[in-house]
């Protein structure tokens, strides 16, 4: 496999979209820095997928554009999938209603020497929080 940043980023979302976890301790170093909201490292990264899976899952992956720029990969795609669970924080108290949900993302990732090393997320909250029925409040 290539290490340029575009292609480990494509590596890792193909892996982890069949279910291969072992992506993160591939592809993700220990000590990834989160700038997003959310545990730090590959191991943080792997809790945040557990959470997003047991709340919204099975959830699936519609990838829309990769952009890379040197180290730096844009990514935008959105999850598919159940509203089935509340304890993300972003859902905390929020009645389970069983709706599909579509929720959009771009992420940022920043990759050298093979290994994802930063990530920054924007995501579409209110648009998820508006198809679960907890918007507006």
């Amino acid at each position: 496999m290539s290490t340029a940043p575009v292609d480990v980023i494509r590596e890792l979302s193909r892996r982890l979209d069949g279910g291969d976890r072992t992506a993160l301790g591939d592809l993700v170093a220990p000590d990834m820095v989160n700038h997003a909201a959310g545990p730090q490292g590959a191991d943080g990264l792997g809790l945040i997928l557990d959470v997003i899976e047991h709340d919204l899952g099975p959830v699936a992956v519609e990838h829309h554009h990769l952009i890379a720029d040197g180290e730096l990969v844009a990514q935008h795609l959105t999850l598919v999938g159940t509203h089935r669970a509340s304890t993300m924080p972003l859902l905390s108290g929020v009645p389970v209603s069983g709706a599909p949900v579509h929720w959009t993302f771009i992420h940022l990732w920043r990759v050298v020497d093979g290994l994802v090393v930063e990530h920054w997320a924007t995501r579409d909250d209110v648009g998820l929080l508006a198809q679960v029925g907890a918007w507006p409040r």
